[in-house]
């Protein structure tokens, strides 16, 4: 049975529809991520779920109880935002154990319970720190163990990670995939950030106008997209309509051909490996160990990614390439 369990909630605010009838379930232990541009919807059904925001219609359940009108603080949910909320005149200490206090167990208890969190975020020998004293990593470090250490039935992550450099997030995503998996703790992260959804997700639910366009394994999403919306959004793509389809690769279609840059063989043209579409190379983006060229076959303008192995083989503007294609990685969409 699913642990969450979200049906037909909506939501508006004013005239505009953020949430509309929106059908969710996880299971226990699972990970998933809601992913979609700004004012899909994705923040409203977290706090949704959370309590912080009512639903105009619509169910919530948790382990098979409604809690659709239950208070936040009775849900056993923990939330940890995007702005951290820490309580300045705090230390590290004094923030992580606020909820404990709140409980009001024993401080014995409050003391066992916050070093073992501590050390589950690695942040020893911060323990007496204020919150300026500390980086935005260790900051949000703290916001996690202030959410986990109240042993919450769900965790709910709000772009935890967007305020940080690129180094510590890719760190931090590493070490909040780790610890839900050590809690076995079931957890929604909300992002915008398509590789941090395929890195973090049992499963991604890709949101666009507050519904639910496609959801499924990162794998799935990502190289069987149900729409253009999404082959947009997830990763690069090349978007072929009918006449384009036709001229490059002779395929009648209807509507959309989505093709990853990836799975498309660039040769230079005369090389082992050639005799493909014919194209121009216009020029090209290096992406650290991919190269990206943009090329025209037919009049159809064209991504192509290829392994950076050498400088010396990278192509120059103008250069004459031969195109393969791999049509069992085609997918069609609306």
């Amino acid at each position: 049975m699913d642990y969450l369990r979200v049906t037909g909630l909506s939501k508006t605010f004013g005239k505009t529809t953020v949430l509309d009838h929106i059908a969710l379930d996880v299971a226990e232990g699972e990970l998933v991520t809601l992913l979609g541009p700004s004012g899909c919807g994705k923040s409203t059904l977290l706090r949704c779920i959370a309590g912080l925001t009512a639903p105009d219609q619509g169910r919530i359940h948790v382990a098979g109880s409604d809690i659709t009108t239950v208070a936040p603080q009775q849900r056993g949910i923990g939330m940890v935002f995007q702005s951290y909320a820490l309580f300045p005149n705090l230390t590290v200490l004094g923030n992580i154990g606020f909820g404990l206090k709140m409980q009001r167990l024993p401080a014995d208890q409050i003391t066992e319970r916050v070093e073992a969190i501590i050390a589950l975020v690695e942040l020893g020998g911060h323990e007496h720190k204020l919150v300026h004293q500390l980086s935005g990593g260790q900051r949000q470090r703290v916001a996690l163990a202030r959410a986990l250490v109240v042993r919450p039935r769900i965790l709910l992550l709000d772009e935890p990670l967007s305020a940080l450099d690129a180094r510590i997030r890719k760190m931090l995503q590493e070490e909040i995939r780790r610890i839900q998996r050590q809690l076995k703790l079931t957890t929604i992260f909300v992002t915008h950030d398509q590789e941090e959804a395929l890195i973090l997700s049992d499963r991604i639910v890709v949101m666009d106008g507050g519904r639910i366009v496609q959801q499924g394994a990162a794998e799935t999403i990502y190289a069987r997209p149900a729409t253009a919306f999404v082959a947009r959004f997830i990763g690069n793509v090349n978007l072929l309509d009918a006449r384009q389809a036709d001229a490059v690769l002779g395929l009648p279609i209807d509507g959309q051909l989505a093709i990853r840059p990836e799975s498309i063989e660039l040769h230079a043209t005369g090389s082992a490996g050639a005799a493909g579409c014919p194209a121009i190379v216009r020029h090209h983006q290096l992406l650290g160990n991919v190269v990206r060229y943009h090329v025209t076959a037919h009049g159809c303008a064209l991504m192509v990614d290829v392994l950076n192995r050498s400088p010396a083989q990278v192509l120059a503007p103008g250069s004459a390439v031969d195109l393969r294609f791999d049509h069992e990685q085609f997918q069609q969409v609306d």
